[in-house]
């Protein structure tokens, strides 16, 4: 309290910490809440206890929505990080790499909607869809209704997720690649180490880290998904899309039923922190964060 550095640093603190407490930490609380709630948003709030998991655990709709969530992770994370990976270890060693970086990068910084509108258009199962009519044009194929079909529309989806997201993991991945110390891949060669060996004993292990962490903020983006499946495809009109935050999204504010809303989001809460906790306990065997 009588030290001078202390109230300068509360002072520039005090912005991100007041955002933290009105944007997160109250927000979530008040969602804790609701979810023993039964509430419209205007009315009176009444106690439901347990009613609210109840509902939503026993819902068809939820159901669907956890399964369809679990799909879309399992399509993503390793076909995304795998490809994100083997480009990056292409593009390590290349001259020009950054030109290549800035590539990659583009659809991250590029809207999630304008994303979604564009692969709409390539997606589009009547005449107009690109992909398709390059398919019976090109090749005499008769391809489903990517967007339409309940048993194609997740794997479309996966299809947008990875190429939106594949320029950030290409970046991570690239500068993990670059805290490799090129001595050890040396010593490697000229031990007689060919290029896939390096990969998998050296390259592999001392990345692990980078891995690892990229693995986690996959599987989480992967739950939180709901912007770009909105404006590519309508949930309502397919349920092979539905996800968890849609149905979040459908009760609260489409339904508003507020109480529903907050205890399903706080189930999805509970399966995040559950899966990365799985995930941190893992790394304590396969991950490696020194030489």
């Amino acid at each position: 309290m009588h030290n001078r550095d202390g109230w300068w640093a509360a002072f520039f603190l005090a912005p991100q910490v007041v955002a933290l407490v009105v944007f997160l930490v109250f927000p979530l609380g008040f969602a804790v809440v609701l979810a023993f709630m039964r509430w419209d948003g205007l009315g009176r709030k009444e106690w439901a206890g347990l009613d609210n998991f109840a509902a939503q655990l026993s819902n068809p709709d939820f159901g669907l929505a956890v399964w369809n969530t679990v799909k879309l992770a399992v399509l993503t994370v390793p076909v995304g990080l795998g490809l994100a990976l083997l480009i990056a270890v292409a593009l390590n060693n290349v001259r020009g790499s950054s030109f290549y970086r800035v590539l990659y990068f583009m659809p991250v910084v590029t809207s999630s909607v304008a994303v979604a509108l564009m692969w709409q258009i390539i997606l589009a199962g009547d005449e107009n869809g690109v992909l398709n009519t390059s398919l019976r044009r090109w090749f005499g194929l008769n391809p489903p209704d990517w967007l339409g079909d309940t048993g194609w529309v997740i794997v479309a989806i996966a299809v947008v997720t990875i190429w939106s997201s594949l320029g950030l993991n290409v970046v991570i991945f690239l500068a993990g690649l670059q805290t490799i110390p090129p001595q050890i891949v040396e010593a490697a060669r000229m031990d007689g180490a060919g290029s896939l060996r390096i990969f998998r004993s050296v390259t592999l292990p001392l990345l692990s880290p980078t891995i690892f962490f990229s693995t986690v903020v996959a599987v989480i983006s992967s739950f939180q998904a709901f912007d770009q499946i909105y404006v590519l495809v309508r949930p309502e009109d397919n349920e092979g899309a539905r996800t968890i935050v849609y149905q979040v999204y459908e009760l609260g504010f489409k339904d508003f039923e507020f109480g529903m809303s907050s205890a399903a989001a706080l189930i999805l809460l509970v399966l995040t922190l559950l899966v990365t906790l799985v995930q941190f306990a893992a790394q304590k065997r396969l991950v490696h964060y020194d030489s």
